[in-house]
């Protein structure tokens, strides 16, 4: 069994955390996190929304659609662009059906239905989309990442991940090494 550490939960929101489920999304070897039903099962029970049920191979597949939906919908905006219409259908899609278990798994029994855990993380992504905190959101620099991520501090350049922040400055030194004049 793989330990908690395959999950990220340092993205600022639950949606935004589900985003970092695919890693390096942009690069040559992109990481599926949720390769199988189980991973996906383990994603939700640490998310804080333990299945009611075995989580089915439907269902890992509605939690990627969602995903890659999310993150369509938060890099248009991010880029001042207007989101895919099949992004904001299958997220309109998702809210509309979450289901009867959304608040009790929100007070904190921590548990939900597959489907009521994704209508509940949409809600949380449209929440965040549509209001004032769509300003806190960055996208991390480094071009094999750009995991999209809540910024409280304002001065981010990378997500929060160790190595994104290392090799970005790795970079940037070297670069600034480059450029200066030589004695």
């Amino acid at each position: 069994m793989e330990s908690s550490a395959e999950f990220r939960f340092d993205g600022g929101a639950t949606w935004v955390n589900l985003l970092a489920t695919k890693g390096r999304s942009f690069g040559p070897r992109p990481v599926e996190r949720l390769p199988t039903t189980e991973a996906a099962a383990r994603w939700l029970t640490q998310a804080g929304f333990a299945p009611t049920s075995e989580v089915t191979a439907a269902d890992l597949e509605r939690i990627v659609e969602l995903r890659e939906a999310l993150r369509d919908v938060a890099m248009a905006l991010m880029a001042e662009q207007d989101p895919s219409p099949d992004s904001l259908g299958l997220l309109d899609s998702v809210v509309s059906t979450r289901g009867p278990r959304v608040l009790p798994a929100a007070l904190g029994d921590g548990e939900a239905s597959v489907e009521a855990a994704l209508g509940a993380i949409a809600m949380q992504a449209l929440v965040t989309l549509a209001g004032p905190d769509r300003a806190l959101l960055k996208e991390c620099a480094e071009a094999d990442c750009r995991w999209v991520f809540l910024d409280t501090s304002g001065r981010r350049h990378w997500c929060p991940s160790p190595s994104c922040a290392s090799r970005g400055r790795v970079r940037a030194h070297r670069a600034r090494r480059a450029s200066a004049p030589s004695e």
